[in-house]
């Protein structure tokens, strides 16, 4: 039953005074203690509080008791399994951020076993649950084991079908998931975006200040917008350089495939020349930005059609080049469990899936390796090393080319403010991540900026360029294709 009432109070993000951060965690309670809420903590800024203590947005006035329905709530064995340490909050953005409870890991788990059977899910509860990135740095900070990833979807799941979001909020919303799962529909919009970039239409409106008076969610999207060169096609079948070692599919993506297709271009000529033999066959989206915003039944049919497209082609694995999409293809036997005819084929195809890296790493290497001497800045994405424990596999492989020397990023484990849809629809602590992050890279002195996901890749862009600062950047596999290829190192800084 959902019951509605006009909201008079909007959420609070914490207050101008507190401790340093390290005094915060050591005198924290835990996230299943009432004593946590409110306990004063470090703010990064105080400019970052006002950000995001509601301006400009009014309150929905929705809520629903009990807060979680029968189909698969937060799990009450994996809420209970946190023991309330600390040690997820200096890797939390939003904790670095703002240094409030309720938007910490164990805060919003704390929520989440009181919505089980003790409150309504309402504004301020859905508010610190959006404002999570789902980035996953609390499960690899966790000595507990605790497996957030998966409470923080079924939460989410929870808020898309009983919470009755803004009208706006809802619309915004809609459209992206119209626009972006959609490969052909994405191309539709390109050619104008082409002529959009072309003309400078955008510098004349951020001249003329027009581009001040638009929504901040519009104005995020629109400094997030790529260059669009032409796409890349891929063959269906591409056969290996000298002696076959493996048969393999790839996935061609949706961003990826119109917006960045020339990293699927490269991956194809790496895999090629490491003797593999790639299948390309048609496809569509993976589910993976459906399955982060707890769109359940979007993408759940979006992980059917891909176990259906890439099943039958007898493969030894299945090749993904971006972190969000490897992620959530890993866990389609968790996604499907409950699906009769699919739960056992998503088990096996999940096996199946390699990120890109992981798999040349653990295959090793035939292709010759030709000198890049290039310093590059290796920015880990969080669904590949966070979500997918992914991290010595991508600098190994690296590695492996002669001149190229790799710098660290300072605050590694703290999200770029991308992940997934976030940069859109919560652009005020997406944007002070992204500075944050592009400042940690362009103190390392490095001339290009690698990593493994398009969204960290634009999200890095936008905000180096806001800062008057500009640096390229590269997928692995365009590192390592140059390499390969014998290309100069200037070719990367296209």
């Amino acid at each position: 039953m959902t019951d509605r009432y006009d909201a008079t109070d909007a959420t609070e993000r914490g207050s101008d005074e507190g401790t340093a951060r390290e005094d915060a965690m050591a005198g924290a309670i835990g996230a299943g203690s009432p004593e946590d809420v409110g306990q004063n903590t470090f703010a990064a800024t105080t400019e970052s509080l006002q950000h995001t203590m509601g301006k400009d947005r009014p309150e929905s006035g929705s809520y629903a008791f009990p807060a979680f329905d029968d189909h698969h709530p937060p799990d009450k064995g994996l809420i209970d399994d946190c023991v309330h340490c600390g040690f997820c909050l200096p890797t939390c953005p939003t904790y670095v951020l703002f240094g409030e409870e309720m938007d910490s890991p164990r805060g919003r788990i704390y929520l989440m076993n009181k919505g089980l059977d003790e409150e309504p899910m309402n504004d301020e509860m859905v508010r610190h649950w959006d404002l999570c990135l789902g980035c996953m740095a609390c499960v690899t900070a966790c000595p507990s084991g605790v497996q957030y990833d998966k409470l923080i979807e079924a939460t989410r799941g929870q808020i898309e079908r009983r919470y009755e979001r803004r009208a706006d909020d809802k619309a915004f919303r809609e459209m992206i998931f119209k626009f972006f799962p959609y490969p052909n529909r994405l191309r539709a919009i390109a050619a104008p975006m082409r002529l959009y970039q072309r003309f400078g239409i955008g510098d004349r409106l951020r001249k003329a200040g027009i581009m001040d008076r638009l929504p901040a969610r519009m104005r995020a999207m629109e400094a997030l917008l790529p260059d669009l060169p032409k796409e890349e096609k891929i063959l269906e079948l591409t056969e290996p350089v000298g002696e076959k070692r493996r048969r393999v599919g790839i996935l061609t993506g949706c961003v990826q495939r119109v917006f960045f297709s020339h990293v699927n271009a490269a991956t194809v000529r790496v895999l090629a020349a490491e003797g593999c033999e790639i299948v390309a066959p048609k496809q569509g989206c993976c589910g993976a930005l459906s399955t982060h915003a707890g769109r359940e039944e979007e993408s759940l049919d979006f992980a059917r059609k891909t176990i259906d497209t890439f099943e039958g082609e007898n493969l030894d694995n299945v090749i993904v080049n971006a972190a969000g999409c490897g992620s959530t293809m890993k866990e389609y036997g968790h996604l499907l469990r409950d699906d009769p005819e699919y739960a056992e084929r998503a088990k096996e195809f999940s096996s199946k899936v390699r990120d890109v890296t992981e798999f040349l790493h653990d295959i090793g290497p035939v292709a010759e390796r030709h000198p890049l001497p290039v310093e590059i800045a290796y920015h880990d994405a969080c669904h590949l090393g966070h979500a997918q424990g992914i991290r010595k596999q991508p600098r190994h492989v690296l590695k492996q080319i002669p001149g190229l020397g790799i710098k660290e990023i300072r605050e590694s484990e703290v999200c770029c403010g991308s992940a997934g849809i976030y940069n859109m629809v919560e652009p005020e602590p997406a944007a002070e991540l992204g500075e944050r992050k592009a400042k940690n890279v362009l103190a390392t002195g490095a001339q290009i900026i690698v990593t493994s996901n398009p969204g960290c890749t634009l999200q890095l862009r936008a905000s180096m360029k806001k800062m008057g600062r500009e640096m390229p950047a590269a997928h692995p596999m365009e590192v390592l294709d140059a390499s390969i290829r014998g290309e100069p190192v200037e070719e990367l800084f296209q």
